[in-house]
């Protein structure tokens, strides 16, 4: 997903403008190998798609190029814009998310599904992560922690929410 910028071009392109130009040339290669990631958000509050949007505006490299309101709209939008990353809501309208993700893995393989929801249980986050779901972020942790995951579902990694860690770990013998 991201370009690697080898030693080789670094010093190529330091020849080209000089010891004295290596922030512009840092600068010009993260200009030059940035990947914008194209978003879809899923969520049938739009107060909620409103604030996930806004909060994504704050990295230059995510682009939401779509929203939906309901599972049926989200599978459509998903096999439409063949988004990076879909942020997806699990109590939704027509056909939950769950169930969305399930179908949404068959038409748009190649994105990530990071769930975003305000169901804090590891049970249900154990079924949302079971349909192929990278992630899982709860609502009360987005502000702090949408942007992370995001990131970590794209780069290949699973995230979960540190509230559902911090919950399975005081439920674990010790």
């Amino acid at each position: 997903m991201r370009f690697r910028v080898t030693d080789r071009m670094r010093r190529d392109h330091y020849h080209v403008v000089g010891h004295a130009g290596r922030q512009h040339a840092r600068r010009w290669f993260i200009e030059q190998t940035m990947t914008e990631l194209k978003v879809l958000v899923v969520d049938d509050s739009e107060a909620i798609r409103r604030s996930v949007c806004t909060l994504l505006e704050g990295q230059p490299e995510l682009h939401v190029v779509s929203m939906a309101s309901d599972g049926l709209e989200a599978v459509e939008q998903a096999r439409e814009q063949q988004p990076d990353v879909i942020l997806l809501d699990i109590s939704l309208p027509g056909l939950n998310g769950i169930e969305a993700a399930r179908r949404i893995r068959r038409v748009a393989p190649g994105s990530k599904i990071l769930f975003l929801s305000q169901h804090d249980s590891w049970a249900t986050a154990r079924e949302a992560l079971r349909t192929g779901a990278a992630g899982y972020v709860v609502k009360s942790d987005a502000a702090g922690e949408l942007i992370s995951g995001v990131w970590s579902v794209c780069h290949g990694r699973s995230f979960v929410s540190s509230s559902l860690v911090a919950h399975d770990l005081r439920r674990s013998p010790r």
